[in-house]
């Protein structure tokens, strides 16, 4: 079972920055699509970041010039970092990426469990 394992999540003061990471869990045939998303406390899940296996991306309007997507494609890794950060970022935020585990499997869409980020004013 393939998992997406994220970590880097934390307690920052506003104007601060952190790096995300998230990485498949064991070796995985190809990974298309990856992305970031956030879900803070009574809203609903919302993009943050795409990127895909061309490097390719795609920002949310909130978070474009303080965010950047990367990937790192030999180790099935995925990276978001956040510099400039605001309260208003303060979410649980979700890894997500479509993968085909083995060669001849299917594609599937995984979640990572979530890591916590605040920003404190």
């Amino acid at each position: 079972q393939v998992q997406l394992v994220e970590s880097g999540g934390g307690l920052v003061q506003a104007g601060g920055s952190l790096r995300l990471s998230c990485a498949a869990s064991r070796s995985i045939f190809s990974i298309n699509l990856m992305g970031w998303y956030r879900q803070a406390p009574g809203k609903q899940r919302e993009l943050v970041a795409t990127i895909t296996s061309d490097g390719s991306t795609n920002y949310a309007d909130s978070v474009k010039g303080r965010f950047t997507i990367s990937r790192a494609n030999a180790n099935n890794t995925v990276y978001l970092q956040m510099n400039s950060l605001k309260p208003e970022d303060t979410a649980v935020y979700y890894c997500n990426a479509d993968l085909k585990p083995r060669r001849f499997a299917a594609w599937y869409n995984y979640w990572g469990q979530g890591t916590q980020v605040t920003v404190s004013s």
